[in-house]
Formats: C-alpha cells, sequence, structure tokens
C-alpha cells in the first residue's frame, strides 16, 4: 500500500525507471505502443491489444470519464515522467497500475524475458504550488536535452513538449492548458524552459524529492 494516499484534484509528477537502472524501450516500435496505452488506459477498462499496428497519434476514445489528466511526459530510454492530475479517487494508482503492467507484458513477450520491468511501483510526488509545476513541467521537457539525446528539443519525438510550442500538431495525450496559462504566449514558454540559469532553480526545487538516476 502507498505511505501518502494520492488526493484527487491534485497534481503529482510520477515516474519510474527500469529495473537496476536498465533500458525499458528497445525501439522506435516500443516508444509507439507506450502511448497508445498510454491513451488507451485514459478512457478504458479494457484489456489493451497489441497485436494491432496501434500509432502513437490514434485520437482518445472517450468511453469513460479520464480518472487523470496527463499535463507532460518524456519517454527516456530507461525511464519516464509523467505530470498528471487525478481527477477521481484512486485514479493515478489504478491507471498506473494497468499501464505499467500491460506494458510490461507487451515487452517481456516481444523480447522473451522474464520478471519486472519497472524498479518497483511508481513514485508519485505532490505539487503543492503553481511555481514548483511550471519548474517540474520544465525539467521533464528538458530532459532530452540534458541527456545529450539531442540538440534541439523539437527534435525529440517522445515528449509533450511539441504540444506546447506548436499549434498545429497530432499530440493530443498531454494537455497543456493548465500550464500555459502561466505564459501570455508560447514562445514564452519555449525561452522559460531554454532559461538555464531557471532551470537550475528548478532542480534545485526538486532535488529533495526526486530519487530517479536519468
Amino acid at each position: 500500500m502507498r505511505k501518502t494516499p494520492l488526493i484527487t484534484n491534485h497534481i503529482y509528477h510520477v515516474f519510474n525507471r527500469g529495473v537496476n537502472k536498465g533500458d525499458i524501450f528497445f525501439s522506435q516500435k516500443d516508444y509507439e505502443r507506450f502511448l497508445s496505452a498510454a491513451r488507451h488506459y485514459l478512457t478504458k477498462n479494457s484489456k489493451f491489444s497489441y497485436e494491432k499496428d496501434t500509432n502513437s497519434n490514434d485520437p482518445v476514445s472517450l468511453e469513460l470519464k479520464p480518472k487523470v489528466e496527463i499535463l507532460a511526459y518524456c519517454l527516456m530510454p530507461n525511464h519516464f515522467h509523467f505530470l498528471i492530475k487525478q481527477l477521481k479517487e484512486d485514479g493515478i494508482t489504478s491507471y498506473m497500475r494497468r499501464f505499467m503492467n500491460s506494458y510490461s507484458h507487451y515487452v517481456n513477450v516481444k523480447n522473451k524475458r522474464v520478471g519486472p520491468l519497472f524498479q518497483g511501483r511508481f513514485k508519485g510526488v505532490l505539487i503543492d504550488s503553481d511555481e514548483q509545476l511550471l519548474h517540474v513541467s520544465r525539467y521533464i521537457h528538458l530532459n532530452p536535452l540534458v541527456s545529450s539525446l539531442v540538440a534541439d528539443l523539437n527534435d525529440y519525438p517522445w515528449s509533450s513538449y511539441k504540444a506546447y510550442i506548436e499549434k498545429n500538431t497530432n499530440e493530443d495525450l498531454s494537455k497543456p492548458n493548465i500550464i500555459l496559462s502561466n505564459f501570455k504566449t508560447t514562445e514564452d514558454y519555449k525561452k522559460f524552459v531554454s532559461d538555464q540559469e531557471d532551470y537550475a532553480r528548478s532542480l534545485e526545487l526538486i532535488k529533495h524529492v526526486l530519487d530517479l538516476n536519468s
């Protein structure tokens, strides 16, 4: 059982990494399947079928009222980050359990492996101020740049960053409005993300709660 229950209508930084810090994505298709499963379990309780040739940009099917709302995300080779708002009691726990178990099963079957894929249950850190919300969103989006996966965040396909800075995008998993409402324009958010001085400050704000080594 989780020591501290997750509170409805609050936002959390949710993250997890591969067991023994190992990779959780092994191909482009894995990233796509992960995002497709993330969309599926937002609005469905039925088992997600990986047999279909799903696309990460498939629109969300609104069969059930979502239990959570994803504000931002980033997928890295050996871990992932989400900013999630819980809309219903037990929403985040239920969503992440179904979602992570489903993806773990897919990877194990595909790669003929056994055992856990993730390092235990996910971690969820309460966002307790607007300032922290903005800084954590930036921290999440900067992961590929800080880890030297890309030289330009626009080139990284496995995060919600483009949904924040581009008006015409097929990315519909994340809901940027809550965070972008704090900025006059999307360019202001883009500048905020690239501000290295403020980025250092954001790390100071969250390092006492972040137990994940990239």
